[in-house]
């Protein structure tokens, strides 16, 4: 077994890290290795948060925004008035590395470090209640879509890996933070009204139930969502990953996973995304 992918040495790589289906670590890094070049657009010069699982999904998992005791294959960042450092990742090589370390989600930032407090990535993450069926929430993502039409934005369908779907739209970085996290919350607030009884934003468990939660608080300074093509750290090795708006009713947001993700890889139906 070849336990070196692209000159980063693998160890361990015979440990299962998905039981269910026997997903060994090699497994992991040998999707991110293949993934890469997509992901990179999405990561490049963002801060990020790491999501860790060394003995597996099983074991300990652990959040990682910090680079306290890691200094190889990232690049360090300081925001003024912080005391922490944070980090990003310089190239794909670097993913890679992340994966060796035992990185199995990555979430970012929705501004580069070269313009940190002008967010260019808005996300919409539409969170459906246990009793909320499939049809009610394409219903809703419809509905979202249909309003950014409106707005004359260009969004972009993923799945979560979860329960729900996540929309994200492309800006020009010329807006604050405050701007941002407004201008979302008012499309969540306007949907909420125009449909009461489908989508709420309230993050409370018990406003909740039988509705789609609409979730704009990913767009504040400091907040991330989870990246394009990143793994999700939970039973059956599923995938945050890219589909076309007319694959809405052909995928559901848990279909994707670590064995089936080629088919939907090669459409790559957000090349044009930062165009």
């Amino acid at each position: 077994m070849n336990n070196e992918i692209e000159g980063v040495t693998i160890s361990n790589p015979s440990r299962i890290i998905y039981p269910e289906q026997k997903i060994t670590k090699l497994d992991v890094v040998l999707y991110y290795s293949t993934v890469s070049k997509y992901m990179m657009p999405f990561l490049e010069k963002r801060l990020l948060s790491v999501i860790r699982a060394h003995q597996g999904i099983k074991g300990e998992i652990f959040f990682k925004k910090h680079p306290k005791t890691e200094n190889k294959l990232i690049k360090k960042f300081k925001i003024a008035k912080d005391k922490e450092e944070y980090f990003y990742l310089p190239n794909e090589k670097a993913i890679i590395y992340q994966a060796q370390m035992g990185t199995i989600e990555f979430h970012i930032w929705a501004s580069k470090v070269s313009s940190i407090d002008k967010p260019d990535i808005m996300t919409f993450d539409l969170d459906p209640d246990k009793n909320v069926s499939i049809t009610k929430l394409r219903e809703g993502v419809r509905y979202l879509k249909k309003l950014l039409d409106k707005l004359k934005l260009k969004s972009y369908l993923k799945t979560s890996g979860g329960k729900g779907y996540h929309v994200l739209v492309p800006f020009s970085n010329s807006y604050s933070w405050a701007e941002f996290e407004d201008f979302a919350k008012g499309v969540a607030l306007y949907l909420e009204n125009q449909y009461p009884d489908l989508y709420t934003s309230n993050i409370r468990k018990a406003s909740r139930k039988g509705k789609i939660f609409i979730d704009y608080m990913r767009n504040g300074k400091g907040a991330t969502c989870v990246c394009p093509y990143s793994l999700r750290a939970r039973k059956g090795a599923k995938i945050s990953m890219p589909i076309s708006w007319n694959d809405l009713d052909k995928i559901a947001p848990d279909d994707i996973n670590i064995l089936n993700y080629k088919n939907f890889l090669k459409k790559n139906p957000w090349r044009n995304f930062f165009k």
